[in-house]
């Protein structure tokens, strides 16, 4: 043990306010919602809604967007809700027994990845086989999704977005079993429930970087319109 280590937390500055954070793309799209439900709502006139938008995409902090939507109903009543619930440890929804989508691979591979629909439960068996399931840009139906996973002999990995929760129950008999936790700060966000075993095989589940999901409950959220980002981007 460092006896000299120096005390960090007597240097560290304080943490900064959530207002003073860097704005995400996330964070812009979650307000330029706002101001898209606020025009058709008739709250804001269309000269209004384009010229808070256009400060909205410049915006560089979360403090920053929030003033465009504090005279607006919907920032308060996003304000009074919990602004995080981390996830259930087992599902809460009714899943069926029988599963959407069976992923096989028996000393082959097999892959569901791009643009595809993930169903309420998925079965996923690799013997001496490898399988890849990856729904990072997958259209998620559902709130909640299963995996049931089986390795024998072989190899699962499923690849989530980021900006969803995962969570994982299971074991390995002679092999590996390993799923990263994550909650989502978005209480709508989908949660993906990985249940599975390896014998002498692996099964993993962690984010892919980088990767956002951009449906929820199967509701493609609308993105700023593109004409005027082409206008502000001469």
């Amino acid at each position: 043990m460092d006896l000299q280590k120096p005390d960090l937390q007597k240097h560290a500055g304080p943490a900064p306010a959530v207002a003073d954070l860097r704005a995400s793309d996330a964070d812009r799209d979650r307000i330029a919602d706002i101001l898209r439900e606020a025009l058709a709502e008739g709250r804001l006139t269309s000269d209004e809604h384009a010229e808070r938008v256009e400060g909205v995409l410049s915006a560089k902090t979360v403090g920053e967007l929030e003033v465009f939507i504090r005279d607006l109903p919907a920032a308060h009543q996003r304000r009074a809700a919990p602004a995080w619930t981390p996830a259930a440890n087992r599902p809460t929804d009714a899943i069926p027994h029988d599963p959407d989508d069976n992923v096989v691979a028996v000393f082959s591979s097999a892959v569901r990845r791009g643009r595809w629909r993930a169903g309420r439960r998925i079965h996923a068996y690799a013997i001496f086989g490898s399988v890849e399931i990856d729904l990072s840009e997958a259209v998620f139906e559902y709130r909640q999704v299963v995996i049931k996973a089986f390795s024998v002999f072989g190899n699962v990995e499923v690849r989530v977005p980021e900006n969803v929760s995962l969570r994982g129950t299971g074991g390995g008999v002679l092999g590996n079993f390993e799923v990263d936790t994550l909650d989502s700060p978005d209480a709508d966000a989908p949660v993906v429930y990985i249940d599975g075993w390896a014998i002498l095989g692996n099964i993993e589940g962690r984010p892919k970087r980088g990767k956002l999901v951009a449906d929820i409950l199967d509701r493609v959220q609308h993105k700023v319109d593109r004409s005027l980002r082409k206008h502000l981007g001469h």
